[in-house]
Parts: C-alpha cells; sequence; structure tokens
C-alpha cells in the first residue's frame, strides 16, 4: 500500500515533465485604421484669381503632407522595430 501511495504522485508528475504544449506566437496584425491613406489634397477652384486663396490652399496642402508623412513614417519604424524584436525573441 505504501508503495502504490509512493508511485500515483510520482506518475501524476512524469506527465507534466515530458508533456510539452505547443504554442503558436503570431505578430498581430496591423489595424486598418493604422494603414490607412493620408487624405486627398485640396485642389485651387477653377477661377480663382485671389493669389492669397491660392497660396492658402497651397499651404493646407503642405501641411496636411508633411504631418500625415511623418505619421506614417514614424508608425512603420516603430512596427518594424516591434516586429523585428519579436521576431528575436523565442
Amino acid at each position: 500500500m505504501k508503495f502504490l501511495i509512493l508511485l500515483i504522485p510520482a506518475f501524476l508528475l512524469t506527465g507534466c515533465f515530458t508533456t510539452t504544449a505547443p504554442v503558436k506566437r503570431n505578430f498581430p496584425d496591423v489595424p486598418a485604421e493604422l494603414i490607412a491613406a493620408c487624405p486627398n489634397l485640396k485642389k485651387v477652384d477653377k477661377g480663382t484669381e485671389s493669389l492669397s486663396k491660392v497660396l492658402t490652399v497651397v499651404t493646407e496642402n503642405y501641411t496636411q503632407y508633411h504631418e500625415c508623412k511623418l505619421k506614417v513614417d514614424n508608425w512603420i519604424l516603430w512596427y518594424e522595430s516591434q516586429k523585428k524584436i519579436f521576431d528575436e525573441v523565442k
């Protein structure tokens, strides 16, 4: 009886040490909101003769473009560095 009592815990513990659960790691996909394209630039209305209106549209377009480019470039850099770190850890 004593021998049986010693075998039961040993039998249960061997199952814990010999079985490994397969773990599949996946890096998360990019949410659609973060890979959305930058908005279209504004156009100057036909027939506009006022240089101040043209310069306003041009200035807004430059500002919008540079803000979007900076945001997208920095996000891509961050994502690629995080993916590299993720892939290096095994």
